[in-house]
């Protein structure tokens, strides 16, 4: 398994993932699967060259099959904060470890930073082995979230998380 953070050239495979990820767990992500499958592939490209986020990828034999996000606060009074988003690991490679290799690499990338003091997380409150893995690598629940996202007629509750360096 190689763990790297993603250039422009893997905009069309990060593009998949996402779009599946959409598709598979709408109750997950902020965004939906109508809002980005139109999206142009440079989009995805340009945000890969941010100095303010990074986007991990976890490879197997070539293939995209995890992804993680992380981005540091901008307003002065909030630098010492990043937050770490848009997890997915597609279901033929979990259980392997993936999504920890994700968040350490993050967790390590981010360690290094010079003001980054924090990360913040929120998981959809039903998503046990998500919050379990968060756990154990240290994050800490503060606060839920009540009716934090609504998917066709159904409301989900997210769980807020965070890490102190």
């Amino acid at each position: 398994m190689e763990i790297r953070r993603l250039n422009p050239e893997d905009a069309v495979l990060y593009k998949a993932l996402r779009l599946e990820a959409l598709q598979n767990h709408p109750e997950a992500f902020g965004s939906d699967y109508e809002a980005e499958k139109d999206r142009p592939v440079d989009q995805y490209a340009t945000r890969f060259q941010s100095e303010q986020a990074a986007t991990f990828g976890a490879f197997h034999e070539g293939e995209l099959v995890g992804v993680v996000s992380i981005v540091c606060s901008d307003p002065v009074k909030m630098r010492h904060r990043a937050n770490l988003f848009a997890m997915y690991v597609t279901p033929r490679a979990r259980k392997q470890q993936v999504g920890r290799q994700l968040v350490e690499e993050a967790l390590r990338t981010l360690k290094q930073h010079p003001v980054i003091e924090q990360v913040h997380l929120s998981v959809v409150r039903t998503n046990e082995a998500a919050k379990a893995l968060y756990r154990s690598l240290g994050f800490e629940s503060y606060a839920i979230e009540p009716r934090a996202l609504k998917v066709d007629d159904t409301y989900h509750d997210e769980e807020l998380m965070w890490y102190r360096f």
